[in-house]
């Protein structure tokens, strides 16, 4: 006999996967990873006997519980999976399935509606980070359906706001792990940032390359990739990541001159294959580059005036648009980082792993 596990299938932002309730999986690490490369069918390039959708945007896990930590209403922790790769990294956070965090915990009844609308502060457990996350909720239910619109997904749907409360810093020491805001790295430029990713920048024509190619010409850009990932490897060093030849981190994000009435336009690896859009925290960290003097996006990101800026991230499939509070007395300093994103429940049920890979006692 097969274990079942319940589930619900949700889509968070450009991102979907499965999420569950911690105690429905099994408590040991171990155990419980095998438990999810089973669920997804990892590793498979097709993931053909699993859940994946053999991509990296679709091979993503949501574990979800009561927190009981003081202030906070929910912990999640996010799982990245490959569909080639017998790997569960929980090392970085996931900004798009966060916003399907609050749906499945009311879904699920681990939380109760507050009235039309519903806020709950969330903890990342991945890297100690909390949001205040703010669904609709109307007659006491969640809403999937309404008028907002994030590109890479088609149609509209009810608005999430997610307001970050501490993203920097969120897996490396500090903003800056070099020290500088600017570095000469394996003969490249780059600005190495963390504000809810660990990300570098550089610009693309710093490595041949306009920054306008589509995702397709970039994949298949065997030459830039082996390039890119010499890069990712001395950064990571630099970073004081160590090590990250089997690490989904830093991502890498190839930056250029605006050319769609946003503020920067990007390619953003994440870390082998180009992604159709760009992550959500990968977007805040790229706004902040945008707003940090002598960064490399210094001179070519087009940034309005005012302590709250609206930066809009420009990707391959549109755009994406970050709300950034700068503080009065310092305005490199980043104090705050909102943004908008919408989620649905795609299914609920229960999904089938071999007994071989985990019985339930």
């Amino acid at each position: 006999m097969q274990t079942p596990i319940p589930t619900l299938f949700m889509r968070g932002g450009t991102s979907r996967g499965p999420f569950f309730l911690e105690s429905d999986l099994p408590a040991d690490t171990a155990e419980r990873d095998r438990v999810l490369l089973a669920i997804m069918g990892s590793p498979d390039p097709r993931q053909i006997d699993g859940l994946g959708g053999a991509h990296p945007l679709t091979s993503k896990v949501g574990i979800v519980r009561r927190s009981t930590v003081p202030g906070v209403d929910l912990d999640f922790l996010f799982a990245q999976l490959q569909p080639n790769k017998e790997v569960v990294d929980t090392t970085p956070n996931c900004g798009n399935m966060l916003a399907a965090v609050v749906p499945f915990a009311l879904e699920r009844g681990i939380a109760r509606p507050q009235g039309e609308t519903t806020t709950l502060r969330v903890l990342t457990l991945n890297t100690d980070m909390q949001c205040d996350i703010t669904v609709q909720t109307p007659g006491g239910q969640v809403s999937y359906e309404g008028e907002a619109r994030i590109d890479g997904v088609p149609g509209t749907s009810a608005p999430i706001k997610i307001n970050f409360l501490d993203t920097e810093g969120s897996v490396c020491s500090s903003l800056l792990p070099t020290g500088k805001v600017r570095d000469t790295i394996d003969g490249v430029e780059v600005t190495c940032i963390d504000n809810g990713m660990p990300l570098v920048l550089l610009r693309a024509d710093a490595v041949g390359r306009s920054g306008y190619e589509s995702v397709a010409d970039l994949n298949g850009d065997t030459e830039l990739k082996a390039r890119i990932e010499r890069l990712r490897i001395a950064c990571g060093h630099a970073m004081g990541l160590g090590d990250v030849t089997s690490k989904n981190y830093p991502k890498m994000t190839l930056i250029a001159t605006p050319r769609e009435g946003g503020s920067l336009a990007t390619r953003s690896f994440i870390p082998h294959v180009c992604h159709d859009a760009i992550g959500v925290l990968a977007a805040v960290t790229v706004g902040t580059a945008c707003v940090l003097p002598d960064s490399v996006a210094d001179g070519i990101a087009i940034v309005p005036d005012g302590a709250v800026k609206a930066i809009s991230v420009e990707h391959p499939t549109g755009e994406f648009s970050v709300e950034l509070e700068l503080d009065p007395l310092d305005s490199s300093k980043v104090v705050r980082a909102a943004l908008l994103r919408t989620a649905r429940l795609i299914m609920r049920g229960e999904v089938m792993v071999p007994a071989a890979v985990w019985q339930q006692p």
